[in-house]
């Protein structure tokens, strides 16, 4: 299947189904590479419907949910908002803070699809330039940020659950 994903506007009425594919697909991305019990960690603290009704009621971030052409499960998802990272800041920057998708959409063109999207809304407000950050050990979405145009700019250090992970800190012109 390639390029029948629906991608809509979610609002913080998606927020459970949001906070699910969150939980979902960061699992599905860091099991092997992260402990189990951090990824669960993380996930409880950074990924509830309550920090996704936050973004979705706040007016500086659009979240985008790509679902599934039949029955409409979700599969994937953007989060665009305020900066929150440790490198100078200019005025038009948008940080990507979430772009994930489940491993049944690989190869079906729809990350590029959700960043295409993600690039276009950034644009509608008013950004000039996307920020994001990715595992320094994720050499899959290393690749494909690359591929779509982000070049590194700086690093982080973040906890997940009791551990610390490293962070690639990239951005793109708008």
């Amino acid at each position: 299947m390639t390029g029948n994903w629906r991608l809509r506007r979610a609002t913080a009425a998606d927020a459970q189904a949001m906070a699910m594919i969150a939980a979902a697909s960061f699992l599905e991305t860091f099991a092997g590479i992260l402990p189990g019990a951090d990824i669960v960690a993380h996930c409880a603290r950074n990924s509830s419907p309550e920090k996704f009704s936050g973004w979705a009621e706040d007016p500086a971030s659009i979240l985008t949910l790509a679902e599934h052409p039949q029955g409409f499960a979700p599969v994937g998802y953007t989060v665009l908002t305020t900066p929150d990272l440790p490198v100078a800041q200019t005025p038009g920057d948008i940080e990507l803070r979430r772009i994930y998708a489940l491993s049944i959409t690989r190869g079906t063109g729809l990350g590029h699809h959700l960043m295409a999207t993600a690039i276009a809304d950034a644009r509608a407000l008013g950004g000039r330039r996307l920020l994001l950050g990715v595992l320094d050990r994720n050499h899959r979405a290393r690749t494909f940020y690359e591929r779509e145009g982000f070049s590194p700019v700086g690093t982080r250090r973040f906890s997940v659950g009791a551990g610390w992970c490293d962070d690639v800190i990239y951005a793109r012109s708008l």
